[in-house]
């Protein structure tokens, strides 16, 4: 039929319209299907630092330890006790000691009657009892600042996990991109062979080439097909990683693969920052400045406190101020015993010096100390795991760099030798073992290729976590 004649034009505007005004239809009727969101490296990270348990957890062990500040802070208050009780019972007394072992002593108190007698009344005491450490040696003062240091243990521990799990993402979404571009390379690499095994499935119908070539045809496209399932079973993998690291188990990810579309540039930035500032670094200090400050809190408590204490109390009874003569003076009234008519007060200061404290705490402080000086060995040798890692990171670097230098040339030497090959083949001048050789030198120069790019990023990433500085990654995308 010719494009040309009026019926095939009227027909084909006639059904451009049906399919135009059916997308229409189904658009008024249903909520449109939006496209999954493409995510970059950026919003990754920041979806991952929101979403991340361990990064929460460690969000409100901070926040726990701010709240111990404020409590610190706070134990220097006067302890005010308000009290009030109402009893019934007897008064009967005995001269002789006692003493109320775990606090089971009964306080009635009464004269020496020569008789037991079940008189009973009602009594009350309300009192106020004001108990102020006015002084105590800098006690208040380095509980606080311990408290503080434990709110900077936290917050730097927190830095820490932030920084790591930011790398830990950005690996995972590295390899991800790098598989997902194997897996291209690999589905290209199955259609090339599928290609070849249809000329020759055609060819051997005819009886141009022996079956035998087919069967060696089938079991490289089989080969092709097998290397595209394992790429695929990698790339799943890592997506169920990257998904995980973002707090979101279960969800397919669609990452941004423009990053791995060009390598970044070829230098090397050199950190803004001192390597005593990395975040592990960091937190191991902060747990060095914990350990300094417990062992001056421990020492605090070698020296007395100096107390300053206040009681107002009054009582209420319903026995009377003649009760010593006659048994006969008290009352079953429950207001008459609630009334208060005898009040005391007391002021004073005071000291408390336990003198075998010093003795047991001197032990105290000799661990502590011990443990400092074993987080300053920690200390030392995670600076110097550092700075090998930033020179392995050069290192690293620049072999990448060489590699990738290297990877044009391969590539389009494997291509060139591969349309060469093909078409040799094609025209009977070569057999299918040559043309396999050239698919395959093809397939390595590409995932060569993908594996080159990267290791760039990679090197770049071991580089940002070396030196504790992560802008080192992030400006170059």
């Amino acid at each position: 039929m010719n494009i040309l004649e009026p019926s095939f034009i009227r027909n084909y505007f006639t059904m451009l319209k049906k399919v135009i005004f059916t997308l229409a239809f189904i658009g008024c009727l249903g909520t449109p299907i939006q496209a999954q969101e493409v995510y970059s490296l950026k919003e990754l990270l920041e979806i991952a630092v929101a979403n991340y348990s361990s990064i929460k957890a460690k969000e409100l062990y901070r926040s726990a330890s701010i709240e111990s500040v404020k409590l610190a802070k706070r134990t220097n208050l006067p302890n005010l006790n308000l009290g009030a009780q109402q009893t019934y019972g007897s008064v009967n007394g005995q001269v002789g000691p006692m003493y109320g072992f775990g606090g089971l002593g009964v306080a009635s108190s009464g004269l020496p009657l020569p008789d037991q007698n079940w008189n009973s009344g009602f009594g009350a005491l309300y009192l106020v009892n004001i108990n102020w450490e006015i002084f105590t040696f800098g006690k208040v003062r380095e509980r606080v600042n311990l408290a503080n240091s434990v709110v900077n243990q936290d917050n730097e521990n927190l830095s820490q996990e932030v920084f790591q799990h930011k790398i830990r993402v950005t690996a995972a979404y590295i390899n991800l991109l790098a598989a997902k571009k194997l897996t291209y390379s690999y589905l290209k690499n199955s259609e090339r062979t599928e290609t070849v095994k249809k000329t020759i499935e055609t060819k051997t119908t005819n009886g141009l080439i022996p079956e035998v070539e087919l069967s060696m045809a089938k079991a490289e496209h089989a080969n092709a097909l097998i290397a595209l399932t394992r790429a695929k079973d990698q790339e799943q993998e890592l997506e169920n990683k990257l998904s995980l690291l973002l707090g979101k188990s279960n969800t397919k990810i669609k990452v941004d693969t423009n990053l791995l579309a060009h390598p970044p540039l070829f230098f090397l930035t050199e950190s803004t920052q001192s390597i005593h500032s990395h975040p592990q670094l960091s937190f191991l200090k902060s747990k060095i400045n914990f350990s300094n400050q417990q062992t001056r809190f421990l020492k605090t408590q070698y020296y007395p406190s100096f107390s300053l204490v206040g009681v107002f109390q009054t009582r209420g009874s319903s026995f009377g101020s003649g009760y010593a003569s006659n048994q006969n003076d008290f009352t079953a009234n429950y207001f008459t015993g609630i009334t208060p008519t005898r009040s005391n007060y007391l002021l004073g200061i005071g000291v408390t010096w336990n003198l075998t404290q010093s003795y047991r705490l001197a032990k105290q402080v000799s661990s502590q100390n011990l443990i400092s000086r074993a987080l300053l060995h920690e200390y030392e040798l995670a600076e110097q795991q550092l700075e090998a890692e930033q020179e392995l990171s050069t290192n690293k670097w620049k072999n990448a760099i060489a590699v990738y230098e290297q990877v044009p040339a391969q590539l389009q030497a494997a291509t060139d030798a591969y349309t060469q090959r093909s078409a040799l083949y094609h025209n009977g001048l070569i057999d299918l073992v040559d043309l396999s050789q050239a698919i395959y030198a093809l397939v390595r120069a590409e995932t060569e290729r993908d594996i080159a790019i990267s290791n760039l990023w990679n090197a770049l990433l071991l580089q940002a976590a070396a030196s504790g500085d992560f802008n080192i990654l992030l400006n170059r995308l």
